[in-house]
């Protein structure tokens, strides 16, 4: 098990247990296993989010980068999705974004790209964080003339605005209308510095919310992770659509002109039907997880589209998707990757793919999230020793409890059940068309596991 890593970089309290120190191995680290195959000194981007320690983690990062011999470039405020671009354009070795993505301010985070702007593999993370731990760091030292240096770019925010006028000035320049008007909530992080850039340059009517950032109020009772009060603005003052990006702009949910959330499995359902009618989705299919909404299968069966579930995380719908040659994926929390353009979800990317084909259809946000049925879901934890959390796979009572639910829903419903990767505890996911039943399922699951692994 790794010690530093999680499911997406690591991620901490800042300064407490993600110190400066800590920050300084792990740059350094870094910095060598990702650049040791180069021939040339290499140059690593830096980009965060609006956070207070920001900075403090930055500085940490570029003194542990220069003393390793390589070279940064510092982005300043810049969304994920912004450096992974920025990082494949210019030829970067490799980029880091600082930031806790949904989580509030109080957490930071430390996420590694590489050289193709993609998140780096398990593998590597394990070999950064040997590395850290093998006293090999002093030995990575530069000195004289091969200490890096650091220069700041945070002009090249222009740069990504620019790939968004590159995909959708033409597609969108007979189509805009004065009466379409949109509402973005940029989560007071980072997409508060380039989206009303983004919207503004291509002409489309827009107003923001939640776009001061002061280093505390990131995801604060707004962005993705708190969807209500846009919804509710959007109602009252008559937007077409209401979008929500999160902390790092990574992800996008959006709300329809009624208020109603679009989560991602409900967008990447609009937007995968419209890419195959255009002929552009890549072998008619599309790639969730196993969390994905059982109406999403449901919606591609309907309508001519191959669906392909991956383990939870956008690294591994990533991964299918690269190895077998698609270019749609995503995650029901709104983290949608578009393979021809990024390879990572990109928020804003995903907001404008949405008002392209509501703008095309002529079509309300309620009448093309109509089009696919999202069915109830349950999640209830089960607190479990963590030596035991995969061991309902071999209880039999557990099993055959299991597969009587589904048996009940004759293909309607389904059971999903998951070990936590950081905590002791079993997730019980069932799904299914009736709210009560599922509830009460979902507990006496929950507890039956408890009882058969206490």
């Amino acid at each position: 098990m790794r010690k530093y890593f999680g499911t997406d970089g690591i991620r901490r309290i800042a300064n407490t247990e993600l110190t400066p120190e800590l920050v300084y191995k792990v740059a350094k680290a870094g910095a060598y296993v990702l650049s040791k195959h180069t021939d040339h000194t290499p140059t690593i981007f830096i980009g965060r989010d609006t956070r207070i320690s920001g900075t403090l983690i930055e500085s940490a990062m570029i003194a542990g980068f220069l003393s390793y011999g390589a070279n940064v470039k510092t982005l300043g405020v810049m969304p994920t999705p912004a450096v992974a671009y920025l990082t494949r354009k210019f030829k970067a070795d490799a980029s880091v974004v600082i930031s806790a993505s949904h989580n509030t301010y109080e957490f930071n985070g430390v996420k590694y790209f590489s050289n193709k702007g993609m998140k780096i593999p398990d593998n590597l993370e394990e070999e950064i964080e040997e590395i850290m731990d093998s006293g090999k760091l002093d030995e990575l030292t530069a000195i004289n003339d091969k200490i890096g240096v650091s220069e700041n770019r945070e002009d090249l925010l222009e740069e990504y605005v620019f790939f968004f006028r590159k995909i959708f000035e033409d597609k969108l320049l007979d189509v805009l209308d004065d009466n379409f008007k949109v509402l973005i909530d940029t989560a007071n992080g980072a997409t508060s510095v380039v989206a009303a850039k983004v919207f503004k340059a291509l002409g489309i009517k827009y107003d923001v919310i939640n776009d001061t950032p002061d280093g505390i109020n990131i995801n604060k009772g707004c962005g993705s992770t708190h969807i209500e009060n846009l919804a509710k603005i959007v109602v009252e003052k008559g937007y077409d659509l209401g979008i929500a990006y999160d902390g790092d702009g990574d992800r996008c949910l959006c709300v329809d002109e009624n208020g109603n959330i679009m989560d991602g499995d409900i967008i990447l359902a609009i937007i995968s039907d419209y890419l195959k009618k255009q002929g552009i989705l890549k072998k008619d299919t599309l790639v969730a997880t196993v969390m994905s909404n059982l109406g999403l299968k449901k919606y591609c069966k309907d309508n001519g589209l191959e669906f392909v579930q991956t383990n939870v995380g956008d690294r591994y719908v990533l991964e299918n998707m690269l190895e077998n040659g698609y270019n749609l994926g995503g995650e029901q929390s709104g983290h949608i990757i578009f393979l021809d353009y990024n390879p990572t979800g990109d928020g804003i990317l995903t907001s404008l793919m949405l008002v392209e084909i509501l703008l095309k259809s002529k079509m309300k946000a309620s009448q093309l999230a109509s089009k696919i049925t999202i069915y109830p879901q349950v999640l209830v934890n089960a607190k479990v020793p963590s030596d035991k959390k995969y061991a309902y796979k071999e209880d039999a009572v557990i099993k055959e409890a299991i597969e009587k639910i589904e048996e009940e829903f004759s293909g309607n419903g389904r059971v999903l059940i998951r070990p936590s990767g950081t905590e002791p505890l079993v997730r019980v996911m069932i799904e299914g068309e009736n709210q009560e039943v599922l509830d009460k399922k979902a507990h006496e699951l929950a507890k039956l596991i408890e009882d058969r692994l206490n």
